[in-house]
């Protein structure tokens, strides 16, 4: 819970799978992100969908992911750019996590600092 926060999710190392349970988290594992090349994108996607994810916490993300997290039915949320997983969870518990859209999507590619999205 105390890991940084990926400002992109694809080239992130890993993936922290938290389940809420009402008011807290009742649990937490670390989930290895699959290998990702340039326009895989749905590699990670699909792993998060074989886990059994619902809603995803990011910092960043082209518009083929989301597009691809929408179409199997995984919520996005934006990160707000908290810096550690545990703020990301406490965002979430408190419900004041935004839906991830559009205009949080950067160009994708190798230069994820274009994702750094202030609001």
């Amino acid at each position: 819970m105390q890991a940084s926060v990926s400002p992109h999710f694809g080239h992130c190392d890993a993936f922290t799978l938290v389940d809420l349970d009402g008011d807290q988290a009742s649990s937490a594992r670390v989930l290895p992100n699959a290998a990702h090349e340039h326009g895989g994108c749905m590699g990670p996607v699909m792993l998060l969908k074989q886990a059994g994810v619902d809603v995803l916490v990011a910092g960043g993300m082209g518009r083929r992911p989301l597009m691809g997290f929408t179409e199997v039915g995984i919520e996005v949320w934006f990160s707000e750019n908290l810096p550690r997983v545990a703020d990301v969870v406490e965002l979430a518990l408190r419900g004041q996590a935004r839906r991830f859209g559009p205009e949080h999507t950067c160009g994708g590619g190798h230069d994820a600092g274009n994702c750094h999205q202030a609001d």
